[in-house]
């Protein structure tokens, strides 16, 4: 007995020691250097095209104060591309970079996940050979033996292998604490990958419009300067153009005119003192945030598009629901926001979002209450004055309440902080508002 108490003893705490010493090989060593010699060269890279894009932003500062020809503005138009050209390789460089971080994080979770089943595994067996060695008595294993210093040495082994039982627990513990840190780096990695190719698509889209207003204005002054001066003074015509402009909100069952959506865009902002041109800004940002806005959940759309997949369990399903009840709506046919992808297809944090203001179903139900008080009847998200609103509402708590406070605003509508990888988007809010307040203050003196 005491021979093959002995030969577990030793096998068991070779087992320990096998997996409790994890050592750092030359091969992983050359790994993380050379990983980091990437992200150092990407990191140049992306400092090189920043440096670009400023210069390109000094230059339009200067044709923008220059006299206003069909050339100048041909060259703004240009100028502008270039700029949105350079800062798509910028979201692309980051995107790259955020993949590999990513793929890192994904690693490093099933390499603890295995340690974590190969402890537990090794616990299990440490607790079967104690629980068996553990129904005989003190007298027995002293008659067992030869001698009575034999049996104290049996004692004592046995003693060690439930010490290092302990240390087992005490790694399994750790390593369980180490995953579930790593689970939330991976959650925060796969948000912001969500936010960059969010950005990317609202850069493609901003520069394909400006290669349609060049090709717009060319066509319609047919490149001649005179037939562009008269343009610019057809003061009627502009306004005209203005009020008839179809202000597209995706999810909304009927355009509305520009003129209208001033109409609402003011209303909310004689509720809340968010200035209407802002407020229009970041509705058709929103709206218009990817092609995908508003495409899962329909009718006939596959299982994987509807609400129980797309949306985040444990945060919106049960919101949604309740919203839906409450509007008469059903939720199984109610569009909302997909959620993005990587380059794999593979999904990328939680879609959900709602309506014109793209609420996700949680963060709405803190504030429908607050649109009720006003509109005095039952909260719509995708009830567009309900939208105006509700954005207002948010808007003026995050400090849009001066002009002063309007970017870092739309930077926390887009992602929750004022993260400057995301500068785009609340730079792109600001710059259509001034656009938008040109066309109010033309309306105005109609």
């Amino acid at each position: 007995m005491k021979t093959r108490n002995i030969a577990l003893f030793f096998v068991i705490s070779a087992i320990i020691i096998a997996v409790l010493a994890l050592p750092t090989s030359a091969d992983e060593t050359s790994d993380l250097q050379a990983a980091q010699q990437e992200k150092d060269q990407l990191r140049q890279e992306l400092n090189n095209i920043e440096e670009q894009i400023a210069e390109y932003q000094n230059q339009l500062k200067t044709i923008t104060g220059e006299k206003k020809t069909l050339q100048n503005k041909i060259k703004q138009l240009q100028t502008q591309q270039a700029a949105i050209n350079l800062q798509v390789r910028a979201t692309n460089l980051k995107i790259t970079q955020l993949e590999k971080d990513l793929q890192t994080t994904q690693d490093r979770i099933e390499e603890k996940a295995d340690k974590v089943t190969r402890l537990e595994e090794q616990m299990a067996a440490l607790l079967r050979a104690i629980n068996r060695n553990d129904q005989y008595s003190l007298i027995y294993l002293i008659a067992a033996n030869e001698s009575l210093s034999d049996a104290f040495d049996e004692i004592e082994q046995y003693a060690q292998l439930s010490q290092g039982l302990n240390e087992l627990l005490v790694e399994t513990k750790k390593n369980k604490a180490d995953l579930a840190v790593e689970a939330d780096i991976l959650t925060d990695q796969q948000e912001e990958a969500r936010d960059l190719l969010s950005i990317k698509v609202l850069q493609k889209q901003q520069l394909t419009g400006l290669v349609g207003e060049q090709n717009d204005l060319l066509k319609e002054t047919k490149g001649k300067e005179a037939n562009y001066q008269t343009i610019l003074s057809d003061a009627q015509k502009k306004a005209a153009e203005i009020r008839s402009r179809l202000y597209q909100l995706l999810g909304v069952s009927k355009a509305i005119t520009f003129g209208e959506a001033v109409e609402i865009a003011s209303w909310a902002s004689g509720q809340t003192g968010v200035r209407a041109a802002f407020l229009l800004a970041v509705l058709t940002q929103e709206s218009n945030l990817g092609k995908n806005v508003g495409t899962c959940n329909r009718p006939g759309d596959p299982p994987e598009k509807g609400w129980r997949v797309i949306m985040k369990p444990e945060r919106d399903q049960e919101p949604f629901l309740a919203i839906t009840k409450e509007l008469g709506m059903d939720p199984d046919i109610t569009p909302v926001s997909c959620p993005m992808k990587d380059k794999n297809g593979k999904q990328l944090g939680w879609g959900g979002a709602m309506g014109p203001a793209q609420f996700i179903p949680s963060t709405w139900m803190g504030y429908k209450s607050k649109v009720t008080a006003i509109t005095g009847k039952t909260a719509n998200p995708w009830d567009i004055r309900d939208a105006f609103i509700a954005a207002a509402i948010k808007l003026k708590a995050d400090g849009a309440g001066s002009e002063n406070g309007e970017w870092a605003a739309a930077m926390k509508y887009f992602s929750g902080s004022t993260n400057t990888k995301y500068r785009f988007y609340g730079d792109n809010v600001v710059a259509m508002a001034d656009k938008y307040q040109a066309d109010i203050d033309a309306l105005e003196k109609q």
